[in-house]
């Protein structure tokens, strides 16, 4: 089966795939559709975060290297809904480019889960 991911840099050596991180854990999230992968890439590039490309992969492939990467899976099912969360990590781990100044101290950034968020908007959008 093939799923579709966020790639940042795609096809380069500084190439990084979109994660959440929740609870200390690193999630990468798979789309069963690319019209879903699509509009969260969208949601994403209006939060002015990292414009990500969207590409296919086949779902056992992703699973291997989530494995290997020690990191957890979510794949987002077609009548699935994700919203991006509030809040988006400054700096990324992959990133070559984007080097930790040592004279500030590292603010914490604190992620929402993404279901809750989700729940949350719903509840606002019914007042």
């Amino acid at each position: 089966m093939q799923v579709w991911v966020l790639l940042f840099n795609a096809n380069t050596d500084n190439e990084g795939i979109y994660t959440l991180e929740i609870d200390g854990d690193n999630i990468v999230v798979a789309f069963e559709q690319e019209d879903d992968a699509i509009r969260y890439a969208g949601l994403l590039e209006a939060q002015d975060f990292l414009s990500p490309t969207v590409e296919s992969i086949d779902s056992e492939d992703l699973e291997a290297f989530c494995r290997e990467s020690d990191y957890d899976l979510n794949i987002v099912p077609t009548e699935g809904l994700l919203v991006p969360p509030e809040k988006n990590v400054d700096k990324t781990d992959w990133s070559k480019d984007l080097e930790k100044d040592q004279s500030e101290p590292e603010e914490e950034i604190i992620v929402e889960d993404p279901v809750i968020a989700m729940m949350r908007r719903r509840l606002e959008n019914l007042l």
